[in-house]
């Protein structure tokens, strides 16, 4: 989650396609998909993340749930969002985002 974040604040737009589950969700259109990430990591200033909760993801997990709320400011407005997200860890270990449940 930390690293997804850390993502979000540079722009990591490959990394953050690359920790995301292939079969979490349809991305229709991959091009606009990537597009859409860009734009937001580019108008979005991140003011912090908080790890409320974890379940599992430890070294032998294949699963793990992190609760977690992160605030910033889009377009000179700010946000709060707090989710509850689900990853898996791939064939060589790497954790992928599945998705998750706004609170």
């Amino acid at each position: 989650m930390r690293s997804r974040y850390t993502a979000y604040v540079r722009g990591n737009v490959d990394y953050l396609l690359a920790t995301h589950a292939p079969d979490a969700g349809p991305v229709h259109d991959p091009v606009a998909r990537r597009r859409e990430i860009e734009l937001f990591t580019r108008a979005t200033l991140w003011l912090g993340l908080e790890i409320i909760a974890t379940e599992r993801g430890g070294k032998k997990d294949a699963e793990g749930i992190v609760e977690f709320a992160a605030a910033g400011v889009t377009r000179g407005k700010p946000f709060r969002q707090h989710e509850r997200s689900r990853f898996r860890r791939d064939a060589d270990g790497a954790w992928l985002y599945v998705d998750g449940e706004i609170r």
